[in-house]
């Protein structure tokens, strides 16, 4: 796990990788728990058993929720420990290239991108890549951004 302690720390890091988390497996549960909190009960995340005869031979998890586990994911990767408030700013790109299927495992793999000075601190891009085990695509691509304020 990267920790980076101060501002100094941050911009000399700029491109390089960061890591990779754990492998956790995506569960029907959390996908289930998902659709509950979204609204999204499409058939192809919630009912396995017409999942089962569809283009992906199960069901599959929500691109956003694939999504909503980045910064989860992240923290086992690096942390942010530099004084003041760390905000998430937002997301720059983000594709869905290959389908989750339930019951698959996962991992994250960070690279830390550009870090531009603000007047009250930094922002950073992170360039984040969801693998799924023993699959040539992953499941996400996304930049995420996170402002690191002077405290």
């Amino acid at each position: 796990m990267r920790t980076f302690t101060s501002f100094d720390e941050v911009t000399a890091a700029a491109g390089e990788e960061l890591g990779s988390s754990d492998w956790i497996t995506i569960e029907q549960d959390r996908v289930d728990q998902f659709a509950d909190a979204t609204g999204d009960h499409q058939w192809i995340h919630v009912d396995a058993e017409r999942a089962a005869d569809g283009p992906f031979g199960g069901t599959i998890a929500h691109g956003y929720l694939t999504l909503s586990l980045v910064p989860w994911l992240g923290s086992q990767v690096f942390s942010f420990d530099t004084p003041g408030a760390k905000l998430n700013y937002g997301v720059n790109k983000v594709r869905f290239p290959n389908p989750l299927r339930v019951g698959k495992r996962i991992r994250i793999h960070s690279t830390l991108g550009e870090v531009t000075d603000l007047p009250a601190g930094k922002q950073c891009t992170v360039r984040n890549t969801i693998e799924i085990e023993g699959e040539d695509k992953p499941a996400c691509v996304a930049e995420s951004v996170v402002l690191l304020l002077e405290g």
